[in-house]
């Protein structure tokens, strides 16, 4: 089978032009605005975006793996596409971890790059990502995992500008009692700062913090930069004799995401 190599924009969205190539058994990369999907034998082997942290710096930051093993699996079988192969054979990481964090990092990385379902740019046969194959997964099952999270980030709350824009926190709100993955999330909230560059920040999913960003702006807590209110003047320094506020409200336990892990489990079990 032959595939043409698209080198402009065509009027195919990205999901039409996936379920085509899966229908072919195609393998190649497949390139978008906002990232790339690799393909082998007709199913998503892996994705990149900008806007989410690589596979790598997951790893990494949450533990699992030392930055000297990650950089050690990549000069010895980067060029041969064999990573993953790499950090399971010599010990530095189990399967069973790889293939979960593989599986979160391209779920994360698919949403973004088929958020919008934007035109396809171009197509590469036969370009394989260093990686290597860790988990494959049919696109179909891809496309439909990144429309139910676009329908559950629209569920609370519709407006999709919190996920690019720069955000800033609105004046005089009291988050006390938020949960703590909230108040981290809230707290690297600057006016300068986009979705992707708090997660990027916080070592997590980009998708794990969009959820939390989109619940800060249904609270009215966070919006976008253009249409952040006027910050209120300053307050007039209080007396010496003033009596101390109450001391804050311990923040609220973490929220752990079981849901998740639950449907990367039964991901895993049915692949």
């Amino acid at each position: 089978m032959t595939t043409t190599i698209r080198t402009s924009r065509t009027d195919e969205p990205a999901s039409a032009l996936l379920g085509t190539l899966a229908e072919q058994g195609a393998s190649g990369a497949l390139s978008t605005e906002s990232g790339i999907v690799y393909l082998a034998s007709g199913h998503v082997v892996h994705v990149e975006s900008a806007v989410t942290p690589a596979l790598g710096d997951l790893l990494t930051h949450s533990g699992a793996l030392a930055p000297d093993g990650w950089w050690a699996a990549i000069d010895q079988a980067g060029r041969r596409c064999g990573v993953g192969r790499q950090l399971v054979d010599s010990g530095h990481l189990a399967a069973g971890a790889l293939e979960l964090c593989h599986l979160g990092a391209l779920f994360d990385a698919a949403y973004f790059v088929l958020a919008h379902d934007g035109p396809a740019l171009r197509f590469r046969p036969g370009v394989a990502h260093w990686l290597g194959a860790v988990r494959s997964v049919p696109v179909d099952a891809v496309l439909r995992e990144s429309r139910r999270r676009r329908e559950l980030l629209h569920r609370i709350w519709p407006e999709p500008c919190v996920d690019l824009a720069p955000l800033a926190r609105v004046p005089d709100t009291a988050p006390s009692d938020l949960p703590a993955r909230r108040s981290r999330t809230l707290a690297q909230v600057d006016g300068v700062r986009t979705a992707a560059q708090i997660a990027m920040a916080l070592a997590c999913r980009t998708f794990h913090t969009l959820v939390e960003l989109r619940r800060l702006a249904a609270a009215g807590m966070v919006v976008p930069v253009a249409t952040a209110p006027a910050p209120a003047p300053a307050p007039a320094p209080a007396s010496a004799s003033a009596e101390p506020g109450p001391a804050p409200r311990p923040v609220a336990p973490d929220e752990p995401d079981t849901a998740l892990l639950r449907r990367l489990l039964h991901a895993l079990e049915a692949l």
